[in-house]
């Protein structure tokens, strides 16, 4: 794993060390008021025993964002990238060669100064970590609409990748699966209409040929993988709104048989089929994906950059 630290005002040098336990203070600052934030990005293997890492400068770019709105210090792209870079070539063995599968990097950054005061910490460290990981998702994700818990508000952190955001949905996740649900389908929190995210994706809906998915505005995390689900689309020349979208109107489109297709977008699974949906007392089940759908073959145009069968000709793609 890599290490930094940040201390009078300036990171040191990174090291790569073994895995292991970290030593550090009874009761950090993170433990205390919540700076602590992370990012996830992946690695795919190249014949030869190379690797390329997908989009990094994204992941960089927002947890910087993240840094700002967390008031945390920034991390300079020669740590982030070049010692994820340096990382990955060490961890290549451990990058699984099967379809869908790849190198899962997790950087995270938390406080690890001592007050007790309310105040940004002085002290953080800087940490990434690697695992192999394959297909998120067997099947279709079953989905309830969330009426008593909410993730984010306007002017709250909910466009940060921050573990407050995680620690906050936790039970609502533990209750809908109590109910026979995967996850919830999260809707605003001023009017509990709009719907914002798919448990902890991005969501998009395909009504009437055309894919539609909510706005970014602060309330919901500016995903690398719903940035390059749109590009890809808008190439394929598919028509891509991005607009508020009530649960109303997903209910009307499929009464009315437009609703052609739905899905969580994230990381970890990319395009992730939603299956059932329920909103209170009514529920429906979306259109299984087929292979020639809008959405199946999106997935497979990203997976076709990230693995080297197709040109990547927005230059997302850095080679190691």
């Amino acid at each position: 794993m890599l290490v930094a630290d940040y201390a009078n005002g300036t990171w040191g040098d990174p090291k790569i060390v073994p895995y292991g336990a970290q030593m550090m203070a009874a009761a950090p600052a993170v433990a205390h008021y919540g700076q602590g934030i992370f990012e996830g990005f992946k690695a795919f293997p190249r014949s030869g025993g190379g690797a390329v890492l997908f989009r990094p400068d994204a992941n960089h770019a927002r947890m910087n964002r993240t840094c700002q709105r967390m008031a945390m210090p920034e991390i300079p792209a020669s740590i982030f990238i070049d010692g994820t870079a340096a990382l990955v070539q060490l961890d290549r063995n451990w990058i699984p060669e099967s379809d869908g599968a790849a190198l899962y990097i997790r950087p995270v950054m938390f406080a690890t100064g001592e007050p007790l005061g309310v105040r940004p910490s002085d002290t953080f460290r800087f940490i990434i970590e690697t695992c192999p990981s394959g297909p998120y998702f067997s099947g279709a994700v079953d989905l309830i609409a969330e009426d008593v818990y909410v993730r984010a508000f306007p002017g709250g952190t909910g466009a940060a990748k921050c573990g407050g955001n995680y620690a906050g949905s936790m039970l609502a996740s533990l209750e809908a699966q109590k109910k026979g649900f995967h996850n919830v389908l999260w809707l605003d929190g001023i009017e509990r209409k709009w719907v914002e995210e798919a448990g902890l994706m991005n969501v998009v809906f395909v009504i009437g040929g055309t894919v539609v998915t909510p706005p970014l505005g602060g309330t919901i995390l500016p995903g690398i993988t719903r940035d390059s689900v749109l590009t890809l689309l808008r190439d394929m020349k598919v028509p891509v709104e991005e607009r508020r979208i009530s649960i109303d109107e997903v209910f009307e489109a499929h009464a009315a048989g437009r609703l052609d297709g739905a899905a969580g977008v994230g990381t970890a699974a990319v395009i992730a089929p939603l299956g059932r949906l329920r909103h209170k007392d009514r529920e429906i089940t979306v259109k299984p994906m087929a292979p020639d759908s809008v959405l199946a073959r999106v997935g497979a145009e990203l997976e076709g950059i990230r693995s080297g069968r197709l040109a990547d000709r927005h230059g997302w793609l850095l080679a190691i």
